[in-house]
């Protein structure tokens, strides 16, 4: 398996660990990843997963040999249907996934930084869309990514190609934040443990909460919210958050 998986109390780090391919998303690291994920949504202990790559990048995307020799239409459908499965595996999980981006992350890499919660890097890192070099626009990367930017900004990424720098990718709002490379694991461990300290019911309701309601109209998006809260409400965890806010002490979640 080319997915390392590190368990450090409640926080998991998954790693792609196939350098040599600059962490392609070949088959085989998809399902992989489908897999590891849908694992970790599961695990009770795991409150917040860390995904990032081995060698010297984040991901370069597809892996373009085995692209090249895929030939059939049914397999390139494949292909993409399985790079979609693994996107959607991230955002309608359970669980907050923060990408951690050091290198490249190019086209589907570029993808899987969009499909996180959140995203953070190095200064030096890089960022594209780089499809349209090689005659393959990046239609699928861009689903995710022009949910994250603006259009102009996406449009010029995707009918240029070229990279786009940490601080620009954090300026249009791809990425959270960019550190040194000695600052970057220290960084990403202090806000997943912070997001690690709250309720894990509270963050699975609120997450599947934020991605629903973006694709709604106002009045809908305003009765399932109102809806959600209602549910949330009910937990719990709410009413001992609401009374250790009032008695000024710290809450004890119980995640029920």
């Amino acid at each position: 398996m080319n997915i390392k998986v590190i368990n450090q109390k409640d926080i998991s780090r998954v790693i792609i660990n196939e350098p040599k391919t600059y962490n392609s998303l070949s088959f085989k690291n998809l399902n992989d990843l489908i897999k590891v994920f849908k694992i970790l949504d599961n695990d009770k202990k795991i409150k917040v997963i860390i995904l990032e790559g081995a060698g010297k990048g984040f991901s370069a995307g597809h892996n373009l040999k085995e692209v090249r020799g895929l030939k059939k239409k049914e397999k390139y459908q494949k292909l993409f249907n399985l790079c979609s499965k693994l996107m959607l595996q991230i955002v309608e999980g359970k669980k907050p996934v923060i990408a951690k981006v050091h290198g490249a992350a190019y086209a589907a890499g570029c993808q899987l930084v969009a499909s996180c919660d959140l995203a953070y890097s190095t200064k030096d890192a890089l960022f594209a869309t780089p499809g349209v070099n090689i005659g393959l626009f990046c239609s699928t990367p861009m689903v995710a990514v022009s949910r994250k930017i603006n259009r102009k900004p996406m449009m010029k990424m995707l009918l240029t190609g070229e990279p786009i720098k940490a601080n620009y990718a954090k300026e249009i709002g791809l990425i959270n934040d960019c550190f040194t490379r000695s600052k970057l694991n220290n960084e990403v461990l202090k806000i997943a443990k912070k997001i690690a300290s709250k309720s894990n019911l509270t963050i699975k309701i609120g997450k599947q909460t934020f991605y629903r309601q973006l694709e709604m109209p106002l009045r809908k998006a305003y009765a399932y919210t109102s809806k959600m809260m209602t549910i949330n409400m009910m937990a719990m965890d709410a009413k001992e958050g609401i009374s250790a806010f009032l008695e000024k002490r710290k809450p004890i979640w119980k995640n029920r």
